[in-house]
C-alpha cells in the first residue's frame, strides 16, 4: 500500500505537480494522425496534462498544437477557421499559426508601428507510428524525438484504438503491467490451449495453461523495468514453463506479450488528475516473420471500440459506471465470465470502479503484486527526485524504445528468463 502523501505523488499531473514535470519531459501522444489527416480540416480539441489544447494541420501540411484558447479574448480556437497556414478565432478574426504568431488581427489598426507582435502558446510537434506527439516541456530542453516501440521503422503494420477512461492515469498502468488478472477478468478472450504460444483468432486469443497464480520475478532497468510472469503450461509441465515478460518503458508505455499475429503496447496518457486516454496498439513486429498485423477496423471490432459504435466522437465508451458497462448476466450464465464485451472495456469496469483516484492506503495487495509494487516505487522515487530538482526517469536508456520486445512462450525450467526479448 501506499501512504496518502506518496499516492498524490504517484497520480497528480496538474499544474506544478512533480508528476506532471516528469512527464514533461518526455515526447507526449497527443491524437491519432486520423484525426487531423485533412490539411484545413476541423481542429481537434485535446487535454493534456490538466492543459487544454487544439491540434490542427495547417494548408501546407504542417502540425499546430496550441492553448485552444485565443490570445485575445480567450474563445476557443478549435471552433475557429483553419485556413491559409493558420487557424482563424471566430470572434474578432484574429489567425494563429502552427508556431504560435499570431499574423492577423483584423480588428486592430492597421499601422504596424502600432502593432505589437503576440505570441500565443504553442508546443513543438511531430508526427510517427500513428500519432501526433507533443513536447509540452520547456522549450530549452527539447529533445529529438525517438522512434517508439511500434513504429521503429517507416511503414510498419499499426492500428490503434482510443479510449477515454475515467480515472486517473496510474490505475490504469497498474492493469497494464498486473499479468495475474488476464487469466480471471479476461479467462472468455484469453482461451486455455493446446498450443505453442499465444496464438490469435478473430474472435479470441489462445494460451497455452491454465495456471492463475503465476510467480512474478521483476528486473529493474534503466528505461523502467521488465518482470516475468511464470506458469505451468499444459504440456510438458514437469520439463517446461510459460513464459510471459512485460516492460514498463517510464513514464506511460507498456510493452505487453505478443502473439503469433501482432506485438502489443499500451500507452496511458494522462489528460488531468482524474482522466486518462488509453491507446491500445497493435503492430506487425519486423523481427517475427510470423507477424502480418491486424487491419484498423478488425482490431477496433475485437476490442469493442469501434468509432460511432463502441465510442463517441470524443472517444468516451458507450458503456460505463453509470450503465454497469453494459454487462450481460443472461451471458454470465451462459458461458461469459464478466458479462462485459471487449478486453480494454473489462479493464475499464475495474479500474473506473476504484473511483477517480484510486485510495491505495486501503489496499491489501499480495505476492502477484510484485510488478505493481515496483511500479509505484520506481515512480515516487522519480517524482520526489523532479521536485527536488533532478533529472526525470527514462531519459537515459542504454538502448532505444525501438529495440525493446516483450516476449512469451514454452521454454525449459533451465532457462534465464532475463536473456529473453532485446533490453
Amino acid at each position: 500500500m501506499l501512504s496518502r502523501e506518496e499516492n498524490e505523488l504517484l497520480t497528480r499531473v496538474e499544474g506544478d505537480a512533480p508528476m506532471g514535470r516528469l512527464m514533461r519531459a518526455h515526447w507526449i501522444p497527443a491524437c491519432l494522425s486520423e484525426e487531423v489527416a485533412a490539411r484545413d480540416g476541423p481542429p481537434v480539441r485535446v487535454r493534456l496534462l490538466g492543459e487544454d489544447l487544439v491540434v490542427f494541420r495547417a494548408s501546407d501540411g504542417r502540425l499546430g498544437v496550441l492553448d485552444e484558447h485565443c490570445p485575445h479574448r480567450r474563445a476557443s480556437l478549435a471552433l475557429g477557421r483553419n485556413e491559409q497556414c493558420g487557424l482563424r478565432c471566430l470572434y474578432h478574426g484574429w489567425k494563429v499559426d502552427v508556431d504560435g504568431n499570431v499574423v492577423d488581427r483584423p480588428t486592430e489598426p492597421r499601422d504596424a508601428s502600432a502593432v505589437k507582435p503576440v505570441k500565443h502558446t504553442s508546443y513543438p510537434s511531430f508526427e510517427a507510428g500513428g500519432f501526433v506527439w507533443a513536447w509540452m516541456g520547456p522549450a530549452d530542453a527539447l529533445r529529438p524525438f525517438e522512434p517508439p516501440a511500434w513504429a521503429p521503422e517507416p511503414g510498419i503494420p499499426v492500428s490503434v484504438v482510443k479510449m477515454r477512461v475515467e480515472c486517473n492515469w496510474a490505475q490504469v498502468l497498474e492493469g497494464a503491467i498486473d499479468s495475474s488478472h488476464s487469466s480471471n477478468l479476461h479467462s472468455t478472450d484469453m482461451v486455455p490451449a493446446v498450443v505453442g504460444g499465444a496464438a490469435a483468432t478473430d474472435k479470441s486469443w489462445l494460451r497455452p495453461s491454465i495456471d492463475k497464480a503465476p510467480r512474478l520475478q521483476v528486473e529493474r532497468t534503466d528505461f523502467g523495468f521488465r518482470y516475468v510472469a511464470i506458469r505451468h503450461p499444459i504440456e510438458n509441465a514437469e520439463t517446461h514453463d510459460y513464459l510471459r515478460i512485460t516492460l514498463f518503458v517510464a513514464p506511460f508505455t507498456v510493452l505487453i506479450p505478443p502473439n503469433d499475429r501482432y506485438s502489443l503496447s499500451i500507452l496511458n496518457i494522462p489528460i488531468d488528475d482524474t482522466h486518462t486516454m488509453f491507446y491500445f496498439i497493435a503492430w506487425a513486429d519486423p523481427r517475427d516473420a510470423r507477424q502480418k498485423g491486424i487491419p484498423q477496423d478488425d482490431w477496433r471490432r475485437f476490442c469493442f471500440a469501434q468509432p460511432g459504435v463502441d465510442v463517441d466522437e470524443n472517444f468516451r465508451p458507450i458503456r460505463g459506471r453509470a450503465n454497469n458497462f453494459l454487462q450481460n448476466r443472461a451471458s454470465m450464465l451462459q458461458g461469459s465470465y464478466t458479462g462485459i464485451d471487449g478486453i480494454p472495456n473489462q479493464d475499464m469496469a475495474m479500474w473506473e470502479t476504484m473511483g477517480p483516484i484510486a485510495d491505495r492506503s486501503r489496499e491489501r495487495l499480495g505476492a502477484s503484486d510484485m510488478a505493481i509494487v515496483q511500479f509505484r516505487r520506481i515512480m515516487v522515487e522519480a517524482a520526489r527526485a523532479v521536485a527536488a530538482g533532478g533529472a526525470a526517469t527514462g531519459r537515459s536508456r542504454r538502448v532505444a524504445q525501438a529495440q525493446l520486445r516483450s516476449f512469451e512462450g514454452v521454454v525449459p525450467k533451465t532457462t534465464d528468463w532475463r536473456a529473453l526479448g532485446v533490453v
